[in-house]
């Protein structure tokens, strides 16, 4: 009898024909390899925003502690930016027009009712939206004129609207401290591109709590690059494991 058999070699000299487990493996390896990369990336992006941070929080903290500036005026109106001016101490006077006033939702220490903003003019012809500080839902307005000074922390205006709802200016709901859309709904015409939240020296009985500001910044960068680094070890180890068993 006689066996067939299959006389085929490989050729001296020439790999033998990869497995289909190989190949796999070599997929598993290169995709590892490029989410350690990815990680990496990631977690060096982390550890530059937490060094932004924290300046930017140097920088608030010595803004706060400094005396209050004269607020800017319209020549500076287009210098303003949020890294370099939010949160500055600043110093205004002029006249509330109280008949244009708004009041934004707000959730304080005190409970939840409003921000009470009132357009103030200045000598100079400015228009500043001062946010005199939170009203109850009942409170009424108290009639009130002359020249007023406020003094308080300059703050950049917050588009759009806030707690999941858009500013309304059809039926004078706000949400936010929309300066832009404030202004047009009342027709005031040029105003800041900035508010002022007034601090508690203006406070009387009776009237707006000033001086309600919260300054924080959230610094969780840390937190988030190691959690990054963490995936990146994770992702590199498994592409070792790979490697070795191949």
């Amino acid at each position: 009898m006689t066996i067939a058999s299959d006389d085929r070699q490989t050729p001296a000299g020439a790999a033998p024909p990869r497995s289909a487990p190989g190949a796999k493996r070599l997929v598993l390896v290169a995709l590892s390899l490029l989410a350690t990369a990815l990680f990496v990336g990631l977690g060096i992006w982390q550890v530059e925003r937490r060094a932004w941070k924290l300046d930017l929080i140097a920088r608030v903290e010595a803004r706060l502690a400094s005396p209050p500036v004269p607020a800017p005026g319209r020549a500076e109106w287009p210098k303003i930016s949020r890294d370099a001016d939010e949160y500055r101490r600043v110093t205004v006077q002029g006249r509330f027009l109280s008949d244009r006033a708004v009041r934004t939702l707000a959730v304080t220490e005190k409970g939840a009712g409003s921000w009470l903003l009132v357009p103030l003019v200045t000598e100079a012809g400015d228009t500043i939206l001062i946010n005199r500080g939170f009203v109850p839902a009942d409170w009424q307005a108290v009639s009130g004129g002359g020249e007023r000074t406020v003094t308080g922390l300059l703050r950049l205006p917050e588009p759009g609207g806030g707690f999941l709802r858009s500013n309304d200016p059809a039926h004078d709901r706000w949400y936010s401290r929309d300066v832009a859309a404030i202004a047009a709904a009342k027709g005031l015409g040029p105003v800041a591109p900035y508010f002022i939240d007034a601090d508690a020296s203006a406070n009387r009985p009776g009237g707006p709590v000033g001086g309600l500001t919260v300054v924080a910044f959230r610094n969780h960068h840390l937190i988030y690059a190691l959690t990054w680094f963490g995936l990146a070890a994770l992702s590199g180890y498994a592409a070792y494991r790979a490697l070795r068993e191949r």
